[in-house]
């Protein structure tokens, strides 16, 4: 593998230092696995985006730039004993080509952070829950010392029984919130403070009353009420909800009734509401979108408002989706991630493969820091869930004693065919007063 000779920036929690990563590290593999297709693989049903509390500002605020650590605070990764750590993903069967990518995105960390006497041990889940515990089991019977991964809600409830007997700590790449907990960290992209920053986004915008149209699952229903909740405390009134069915046939005819029977709809020059909340992805954003815009709530007199969801370049083309806000983690560092790993294996990251960029920085960073003050990598719960937090790719990052991770994210605009920033994330959990 090519060894990365630009640094990447890093936080570490403890010291709330900047580091400079140039050095190579190693990697082992007792499972073999071959580089699968390159693709954008099938969204697991149960897998769904994005996390956490921010300070609201005007999408005029300029951004600001955080100052630099000083650079005799850089973490020196040199002579420091040796730490296994093992990475759970489905290297083979449907989810292949994420497992891949986010194998060679932790790879990529291991080169930057320069920890030589770091051993990285993938283990194949197959993206099954049998997988799963056979990979687990693996990696701990070889000495891991924390876990990294799995990916899907299953193969990580599997995986966390096999980690709990061995009171092994586990960094779940899932988005499943209900499995958080005890050993087990989740990592991946929550909705809960996506969803309070745009609301307290949009309340400081001057929107005082929107519309809701989100799907009847489990995703719509916690966004729903997570929603509710906090356009309570934002003092925003909820006009309309609609609650579809998805892959319901007549949802456009729910929307043609969601978009006329609102109040005062018809009246020229008049919009109902000053935005409406789409917790929603995919091609189902865009329908949904478009109906509105047909039946006459256009982007320009109804705000779209979403979540993580929206975070995907395909639906910037959307037309019914122009000038939507959402909340998600910055995509600044994220571009210069994307390029060291275009330049390193020559093929596009996949999305998450930031999750397993950061985790494993993050461990080697936990494990240099645990060896230099007190003799043994710090995969403690104290450690694991230090309020100050962590930095990655995707921005400030730290986990509750709930096990679920919170971060800092940006407001987001699909804006003439792209996704710009006009809010920016935090850089410091202080910042935000919790």
């Amino acid at each position: 593998m090519t060894k990365i000779h630009r640094p990447i920036s890093f936080f570490c929690s403890f010291f709330l230092l900047l580091a400079a990563l140039t050095l190579g590290a190693c990697v082992s593999n007792n499972n073999s696995y071959t580089n699968g297709p390159w693709g954008t693989p099938t969204r697991n049903a149960s897998e769904t985006p994005e996390a956490l509390d921010n300070k609201v500002a005007s999408p005029q605020t300029p951004a600001q730039t955080p100052a630099p650590a000083p650079e005799d605070q850089s973490i020196d990764f040199a002579g420091l004993p040796p730490v296994k750590v093992g990475i759970l993903l489905p290297l083979s069967g449907p989810q292949g080509p994420m497992g891949q990518s986010m194998l060679q995105a932790a790879q990529l960390a291991l080169f930057d952070m320069g920890y030589e006497n770091f051993e990285l041990m993938p283990r194949d889940t197959q993206g099954t829950p049998q997988g799963a515990l056979q990979a687990t089991s693996s990696a701990i019977n070889d000495g891991a010392q924390l876990l990294l991964g799995p990916l899907l809600s299953d193969s990580v409830r599997a995986a966390k029984t096999v980690a709990a007997r061995n009171n092994i700590n586990l960094i779940a790449f899932s988005t499943d919130w209900s499995l958080a907990g005890n050993d087990t960290y989740v990592m991946g992209f929550l909705p809960f403070a996506q969803v309070q920053r745009i609301t307290r986004f949009a309340a400081a915008n001057g929107i005082r009353r929107v519309g809701i149209v989100s799907p009847a699952d489990k995703y719509g229903d916690t966004v729903t009420k997570a929603f509710k909740q906090n356009t309570r405390q934002n003092a925003i009134t909820i006009v309309k909800d609609l609650r579809f069915k998805p892959g319901d046939p007549t949802l456009n005819a729910q929307i043609e009734q969601f978009a006329k029977s609102a109040p005062n709809a018809g009246v020229q020059g008049f919009a109902p509401f000053e935005g409406v909340f789409l917790p929603l992805g995919g091609a189902q954003a865009g329908l949904v979108a478009g109906g509105l815009s047909y039946y006459g709530l256009t982007p320009n007199n109804v705000r779209r408002l979403g979540t993580g969801l929206m975070d995907d370049e395909a639906l910037a083309r959307e037309p019914g989706l122009d000038g939507t806000w959402f909340a998600a983690p910055s995509p600044r560092l994220r571009h210069s991630f994307e390029k060291r790993y275009r330049d390193t294996f020559g093929s596009e990251p996949l999305r998450l493969a930031t999750l397993a960029y950061d985790a494993t920085a993050l461990a080697a960073v936990l494990a240099a820091s645990g060896y230099q003050t007190k003799g043994k990598p710090a995969y403690d719960r104290i450690s694991l869930t230090n309020p100050n937090g962590f930095a990655g790719i995707d921005g400030i990052f730290r986990f509750g004693r709930n096990g679920l991770v919170e971060r800092g994210l940006a407001i987001l605009e699909i804006r003439n065919g792209r996704i710009v920033e006009v809010d920016p994330a935090p850089t410091t959990f202080q910042a935000l007063g919790y």
